[in-house]
């Protein structure tokens, strides 16, 4: 592996990302990680590690992210083909993270492979994973841990330690194997059988089964692309998607719609002008749509747009990607507004240089939007409070939930329709693993990615699958308890970190 390192560790990254869904060939992220810990412990320079450990995260995230072309797929302002150098540009930024953990790891490696170093690395790889998802807005997607689903028992053990902890302790496993087959038994001998116990171990941590009163909650697919919502097509994506809500019988429903179909304004209150453009429809109108498909008790939750104006009211300033709580009297009773934005996405960074260079945001329109205050609950008659993660929102660990307001449920609604056929199942179990970390049912919705309702303990209860119309409808999962991550949150993962770093530094110490 000393001829092309460099090569070498690319390959090795790409293997990697195989491990992750739709593929889920989990073994295949272990050997990646064995190659990447050897080739930068046998690095003869920091430079010729950091090159390893960089070249590793190119990919590594070129292929886990070749979903991101797609969504230039629909921009009129850019070509399609730009996606390609996007995904790409994307994977260069986002290798630095791993080049990172591979020079402090390298920094701290003995002569001969050693549990030190491994473990510094993972201790490393946590640090790395946890400022990936914080620097410069954050971009979480798909940390190692994600990988370990297909394993429940593993990916479980994300509600005592967090996702960012559990991906370093799986560079700790791979790590132990790779020591185990150059006959250095010892870290092996921890990791390998706690490994299999906690994958033997997902029975013990099911959730329990909903009450048998539960009311049901109803999950909305429409299959509609991207390509097929114009404005003009407000009224026709509201006839789908009531037509797919079912009717009400004698248990309370919560009907859930996803993000980006409703092209109808659903606020009232807003100027004339501000109509034009926007919808065909009246607002009290597009509700009364809504409410039709409602019983007595149930409610809907309705991805849609809000509007931002001037002081004077004269012109429209931004708007936000918004969740609206509606009853059965056609009344809005609760909003959400996104609060973590997607750059590029939902607003354009320096729009004074990027403008200029004819680079655009990949949403169609020229209105940047707005962010909301954060982790918000809207409160429901019969179904308590309900958490609102709008789209990626859910794929960061630890800022999903209103820590003050635990609520019963999580709604997620997205707009996969961007994402490719790679996209929505890796989203998917994004969401999956942040109900196992607050031991919360998610429930998630989207044009035709893939819809869900999933248990507290990750577990998929009903599913619509991709580019598939139809609806899911079970009874609303139990929550369990806090978790121990729900509590403490990411400082579990620091906690895990400085005790790997601790472990691995007293070992070196000892050696020498």
């Amino acid at each position: 592996m000393t001829r092309y390192p460099a090569l070498i560790a690319l390959l090795a990254g790409a293997v990697a990302a195989c491990g992750f869904a739709p593929l889920d060939l989990w073994p295949l992220l272990l050997a990646g990680l064995i190659v990447l810990l050897a080739l930068v412990h046998d690095a003869s320079t920091m430079r010729g590690a950091l090159w390893r450990g960089w070249a590793f995260g190119v990919g590594h995230f070129t292929i886990n992210n070749n979903w991101f072309q797609h969504a230039f797929d629909f921009q009129d302002k850019m070509p399609p083909v730009l996606g390609y150098f996007a995904a790409v540009g994307l994977a260069l930024y986002l290798a630095i993270f791993p080049m990172a953990a591979a020079g402090v790891a390298w920094r701290f490696r003995g002569r001969r492979p050693d549990a030190a170093y491994v473990l510094i690395f993972g201790a490393a790889w946590i640090a790395t994973e946890y400022l990936r998802a914080r620097l410069f807005t954050g971009y979480a997607w798909d940390p190692l841990s994600v990988a370990w689903l297909p394993v429940i028992g593993v990916a479980r053990m994300s509600a005592f330690v967090g996702t960012y902890a559990l991906s370093g302790l799986t560079v700790v496993l791979a790590g132990a194997i790779w020591l185990g087959l150059r006959r250095r038994w010892h870290l092996a001998v921890v990791m390998v059988p706690a490994t299999g116990v906690a994958a033997l171990s997902a029975p013990l941590t099911r959730a329990p089964g909903p009450a048998a009163d539960a009311p049901l909650v109803r999950v909305v697919q429409p299959n509609i692309g991207q390509d097929q919502r114009g404005e003009s097509d407000g009224p026709l994506l509201l006839r789908t998607l009531t037509g797919l809500s079912g009717r009400s019988g004698p248990r309370p429903r919560l009907v859930v719609w996803p993000e980006g179909v409703v092209r109808d304004m659903i606020e009232d209150g807003y100027p004339d002008w501000a109509y034009f453009g926007f919808n065909y429809a009246p607002p009290a109108w597009t509700r009364r749509q809504i409410a039709n498909v409602l019983g007595p008790r149930d409610a809907a939750l309705v991805g849609g747009t809000a509007l931002n104006f001037s002081s004077d009211r004269r012109r429209v300033t931004s708007a936000t990607n918004s969740v609206f709580a509606i009853n059965p009297r056609a009344q809005i009773i609760g909003r959400y507004d996104k609060a973590h934005l997607v750059p590029y996405g939902e607003y354009l960074p320096m729009p004074w240089l990027l403008k200029p260079l004819g680079l655009a945001r990949l949403v169609p329109g020229d209105m940047d939007f707005s962010a909301g205050p954060g982790p918000r609950n809207l409160r429901l008659p019969v179904f308590g409070q309900v958490g609102v993660q709008i789209c990626y929102e859910i794929i960061f660990s630890g800022q999903v939930v209103d820590e003050a307001h635990r609520p019963r449920l999580l709604f997620n609604p997205s707009n996969d329709a961007w994402f490719g056929r790679w996209g929505p199942p890796q989203h998917l179990a994004q969401a999956r693993m942040r109900a196992i970390e607050e031991g919360l049912p998610i429930i998630r919705s989207t044009p035709n990615g893939i819809s869900a309702i999933i248990a507290a303990d990750g577990r998929l209860l009903a599913t619509v699958p991709h580019l598939t119309a139809g609806a899911a409808e079970a009874p609303l999962p139990a929550a369990l308890p806090p978790t121990v991550f729900s509590r403490l949150g990411n400082m579990l993962a620091l906690a895990v970190a400085m005790a790997l770093a601790a472990i691995g530094v007293a070992i070196r110490r000892r050696a020498r």
